[in-house]
């Protein structure tokens, strides 16, 4: 299916009407929810399309192709996040280029991109990876980690830690993913009465296009749209 600028539209006001559903179930309102589009693997016109429509947070996996699609920082009307695993190599190019990087998903990278924001003598808004599934196939920090995690982040004074994403394991019945969700949730909220996340948790950023209504349920403040917008990925 070739995709206008029309099927995007419609696509989009679907899940946004499905976003607003969810937030009732959950006592809050749609605009609580932030809807990211996932852009991996699609090309620029599809891009300018989604910002045609509204669309004003985006999402990447992988930091060239960004670097290729997307237009410096200081030209952009919308935020664009790193949702991908980021390879250290990759970190310089990331920090300047990226509103948020919600892939730290262990204490050597927060470590590492620590570093090179006080180098460049700036604070960098992060999200901390959970492997809540405790998948072998997926990086992440453990549920049984939470505990080391305020005190490792103490002194890494350049990071903004705002809050959690995870990607749970795929199940065709989503129902079956909700636990998993309200995991992250207990987890969110024990994190964030704990310095030096107090005040500072605001983002959990879970569900896409196969189980966002059960992560809005759940408790997510965020989620990551890529196929119900777009389509399978060309």
């Amino acid at each position: 299916m070739t995709l206008s600028a029309e099927i995007i539209k419609e696509n989009i006001q679907t899940v946004k009407s499905a976003v607003a559903d969810a937030a009732r179930v959950s006592r809050r309102q749609a605009d609580d929810i932030r809807i990211m589009a996932v852009t991996k693997a699609q090309p620029c016109d599809v891009v300018r399309l989604a910002i045609d429509a509204g669309i004003t947070l985006f999402g990447e996996n992988k930091v060239q192709e960004a670097i290729d699609k997307f237009p410096i920082p200081d030209q952009r009307s919308y935020e664009l996040h790193m949702i991908g695993a980021l390879q250290k190599n990759k970190i310089n190019k990331s920090l300047t280029f990226f509103s948020m990087i919600q892939s730290v998903d262990s204490i050597s990278l927060a470590e590492e991109v620590n570093k090179r924001a006080a180098i460049l003598g700036i604070v960098v808004p992060v999200l901390l990876e959970f492997n809540i599934g405790e998948e072998r196939t997926k990086t992440g920090f453990l549920p049984r980690e939470t505990v080391f995690l305020p005190q490792a982040f103490s002194s890494l004074h350049n990071l903004d830690v705002q809050g959690m994403m995870c990607i749970p394991p795929y199940i065709e019945n989503v129902n079956e993913v909700r636990p998993y969700f309200a995991a992250m949730r207990s987890l969110f909220e024990m994190l964030g009465d704990r310095e030096p996340f107090l005040n500072h948790f605001k983002v959990l950023s879970m569900g896409m296009s196969h189980d966002y209504k059960i992560a809005i349920e759940e408790g997510a403040t965020m989620v990551r749209i890529g196929t119900a917008f777009f389509g399978q990925r060309r």
